[in-house]
């Protein structure tokens, strides 16, 4: 008799003239970037694959819950592609990664199952555990397709599973980590694991938050034409609109075509303009979120029309003043507060950080999971990529601490308060656009601060970031947080003398984790001084 798992994976071949790598870029997972007819040939044995080894990671951790998200996140509509969640709601285990790639390019059923039976020997996995594994999709065509491969899998190995449809990255993180602190030896439960649950435990927290505040003008957010959107109007109703004044655009769900089209967090900071549809007047906030709501961008045009960003760098900055505040005002002396930024980070912020907020700031190479790590050296660690993704982590100490922590005056007794709220108003499992969007409201209410005494704060470097195809990514190699190229030899030198040409000037070049491709990012003085960098720089890397 045929092997369940052997019958099932036969419908969902692999390609035999295609190898894939779990996660790349430090955080992304397995992602097709070909076209939609092409989907199904490079995705639908992943995903498949991807589906026996989360029910592996659930059995290899006694029963607790793994996710899985359908989702390419920022990437334009026809591409797709498959993440694993674990049970805190972070990133998958690294050491996972390599088994999920080994499961990916098995070239056969028969070698499938041979790496399959390895992994459960090898690793020692009880394969009489019960597996449970929960799932998600974005508002992708090709979702549904690909949840079908996903459940072939868990279903030919017996796993439970659950189907929570179309979500936000971020909210399948959350339920995932609700799900799995619900019962011993955790002492708190993160949330109540539900859709609903996500909404009253932030909606509540931004409410009490802005208690006695002015409450904020509106704010317009363009949802990328993605899952964000629907999923920001359930949030706004839960909130009311007295309290939460949103005008959300780039809604169009029922387009899949109109995904990240022309607008959406990416769209912005690389284009560094307005979305078409995001116009507004001078001065008033604007937002960007991704394809799965897991990134925020921050924007607004001032009083002479001039388009300024307000992205990750100014989000962390942000976050990070207020919440040292809210600790000195609350008379707790022994948090340490610290920041998490990726060589992508403007110098400005960098400096700022140090020099003005007077907090330590480390630099970890990109990829949110290398970032989320070192945030948990801090007992309170703020990391926001450039690139709008990124959330607050406070350490079980902290936790403990601001627990139960005794006030000594009615000023340090509210500095509490909006401190613990503060911790229920912040995803910590994960970067999360709807979280964030919130938590910056509360800020700039807070602080009543417009857009414009925000990004008055500092002033950052021009800067550029241009991306070069080349014919092999692979042979660029980097150290020093990604910032310095060891490979090909001779490569930095020449980067290096082109910077020293600027003032101000700061050039590197790294490669892409999901396709063939070198991302160039400068820095200098003057905007035209950056862009002349970059396309310098740019000519280097093409060579090779």
């Amino acid at each position: 008799m045929a092997s369940p798992i052997l019958e099932a994976s036969q419908k969902h071949p692999k390609p035999q003239d295609r190898t894939f790598a779990y996660g790349t870029a430090g955080s992304d997972p397995f992602l097709a970037t070909k076209r939609c007819w092409e989907y199904r040939n490079l995705l639908d044995s992943i995903v498949f694959r991807v589906g026996l080894l989360a029910a592996l990671r659930s059995q290899k951790l006694n029963g607790k819950t793994i996710g899985v998200m359908i989702t390419a996140s920022h990437n334009v509509p026809e591409d797709n592609g498959v993440k694993l969640v674990d049970p805190m709601g972070e990133m998958l285990e690294a050491s996972w990664e390599a088994h999920a790639t080994s499961l990916a390019n098995a070239p056969s059923e028969e070698e499938l199952m041979a790496r399959h039976e390895y992994l459960i020997s090898s690793l020692k996995i009880n394969t009489s555990t019960p597996a449970h594994v929960i799932l998600a999709k974005d508002t992708r065509e090709s979702g549904p397709a690909l949840v079908a491969a996903l459940t072939d899998a868990l279903t030919s190995v017996g796993a439970k599973y659950d189907d929570y449809g179309t979500l936000t990255t971020p909210q399948l993180h959350y339920l995932v980590r609700c799900l799995n602190t619900q019962h011993p030896p955790h002492t708190e439960p993160y949330g109540e694991p539900t859709e609903e649950g996500y909404y009253k435990k932030i909606g509540s927290a931004y409410t009490k938050l802005l208690q006695g505040k002015p409450r904020p003008g509106p704010i317009t957010v363009d949802c990328a034409n993605g899952v964000g959107a629907p999923k920001l109007r359930a949030l706004a109703e839960y909130i009311g609109k007295e309290i939460f004044d949103v005008k959300i655009v780039n809604d169009l769900v029922d387009q899949p075509s109109k995904l990240n089209y022309q607008c959406g967090a990416d769209f912005v900071k690389t284009q560094q303009r307005l979305p078409p549809a995001s116009q507004a007047s001078p001065l008033a906030r604007c937002a960007s979120l991704d394809g799965d709501a897991d990134r925020l961008i921050y924007y607004f045009s001032d009083s002479d029309g001039i388009f300024r960003l307000l992205d990750g760098d100014k989000i962390a900055t942000l976050v990070a003043s207020f919440i040292t505040d809210l600790v000195k005002s609350a008379g707790i002396l022994d948090l340490r507060v610290g920041v998490v930024q990726t060589a992508y980070a403007n110098g400005s912020s960098t400096a700022y950080i140090t020099k003005t907020l007077g907090l330590p700031v480390i630099c970890t190479p990109t990829g949110v999971k290398h970032l989320h790590h070192a945030a948990t050296k801090f007992d309170c660690g703020v990391y926001f990529e450039a690139n709008g993704h990124g959330t607050v982590v406070f350490s079980h100490a902290a936790h403990t601490t601001i627990a139960s922590h005794s006030p000594e005056s009615p000023a340090q007794a509210s500095a509490l308060e909006n401190l613990q709220a503060l911790r229920a108003l912040i995803n910590e499992a994960v970067g999360d656009a709807l979280s964030d969007l919130l938590l910056v409201e509360v800020i700039l209410a807070h602080k009543r601060w417009g857009p414009k005494e925000w990004d008055s704060t500092y002033t950052d470097l021009p800067n550029r970031l241009v991306r070069v195809e080349v014919k092999d990514r692979t042979v660029f190699k980097t150290t020093d947080a990604e910032r310095k190229l060891v490979e090909p030899v001779g490569v930095q030198e020449k980067i290096d003398s082109l910077v020293g040409k600027y003032k101000q000037g700061r050039a590197f070049a790294r490669a892409s984790g999901t396709e063939d491709a070198v991302r160039v990012y400068s820095e200098a003085a003057e905007r035209g001084e950056a862009e002349e960098l970059a396309r310098l720089v740019a000519d280097v890397v093409v060579q090779f």
